[in-house]
């Protein structure tokens, strides 16, 4: 199978999931950001928790390298804020604005063209932004693991207690 079909299937499974995991509806958007509604974190938790475990099951047997991006300490500020007020302003992730328009929600199209527009803003200052903000502290290419010295099982045994912790709690608060 071809990388581009599978990649393909991949993105239509996880629309569907995303629709049926309802994260595309803008009240459980609006809810997430005023943390009133936790519908979308716990779909986002769970997905790294699978991802977590599949990923470093998958470079155990052998199959896949891991190589991560550098952890520069600007670019990780910058990007976040970036990504979350573009987020609270159109309602929208990148994922979930493709999602929307997939169910025929058109004004999405506004949250795509504004990443569009953002990449290329980027692209076009990034030369000044090596020598500025991706100046700033540059963590070089490690997880946590790697960053705490212990083995990826653990963190992941770790995260996993953590989240199921988390998921309980917000069932308690009806979150």
């Amino acid at each position: 199978m071809s990388e581009l079909l599978l990649g393909l299937l991949t993105g239509v499974l996880f629309g569907f999931l995303l629709q049926k995991g309802r994260v595309l509806r803008f009240d459980k958007q609006v809810g997430a950001m005023r943390l009133m509604d936790m519908t979308i974190i716990k779909f986002m938790m769970s997905a790294i928790l699978v991802g977590m475990v599949g990923l470093y099951t998958l470079r155990a047997i052998g199959y896949i390298e891991l190589s991560h991006k550098p952890m520069n300490l600007g670019g990780v500020i910058i990007g976040g804020l970036l990504f979350g007020v573009g987020w609270s302003i159109m309602g929208y992730c990148p994922g979930t604005s493709v999602g929307a328009i997939a169910e025929g929600r058109w004004h999405a199209g506004f949250a795509i063209l504004g990443m569009l527009l953002g990449a290329a803003i980027y692209a076009e200052c990034y030369p000044f932004m090596l020598k500025t903000v991706l100046a700033w502290k540059d963590f070089g290419k490690v997880g946590l693991p790697e960053a705490i010295g212990v083995s990826p099982w653990i963190v992941i045994a770790l995260f996993w207690a953590g989240t199921i912790a988390l998921f309980r709690w917000f069932e308690r608060m009806k979150i």
